[in-house]
């Protein structure tokens, strides 16, 4: 249950930054679910890969190449899911960074408390 909450507020996330940014776009609501789904399966599969992979650049650049390599999953899911359009790295890297933060305040939310 804790997955499809996620899930669905990390496709209310793509939705508003989709009207946010200017070259990010999503057809529908249907369409952000999907982009949702496909985002938290290639983070959990090939994210590791790319960063293993990577690991020198990584190191030298302090961890920044990670905002590459979230800008590169996220150019992933724009290639595999219709619908979905992403124009360029930058503007990857910015939907990268403001759905990581629109994500942290939207689970903010929803979390349970741990006594």
């Amino acid at each position: 249950m804790n997955f499809i909450l996620r899930l669905l507020l990390s496709a209310v996330a793509v939705v508003v930054l989709s009207y946010v940014l200017p070259h990010v776009s999503v057809d529908g609501y249907v369409t952000a679910i999907i982009v949702a789904l496909a985002l938290s399966l290639l983070n959990f599969i090939v994210k590791p890969i790319m960063i293993i992979l990577t690991l020198p650049i990584t190191i030298l650049t302090f961890g920044l190449f990670l905002l590459v390599i979230n800008a590169c999953i996220i150019l992933l899911a724009d290639y595999f899911v219709d619908g979905f359009n992403v124009d360029g790295l930058l503007w990857a890297i910015l939907f990268s960074l403001l759905l990581s933060f629109l994500q942290s305040i939207l689970f903010s939310f929803f979390k349970k408390d741990k006594k």
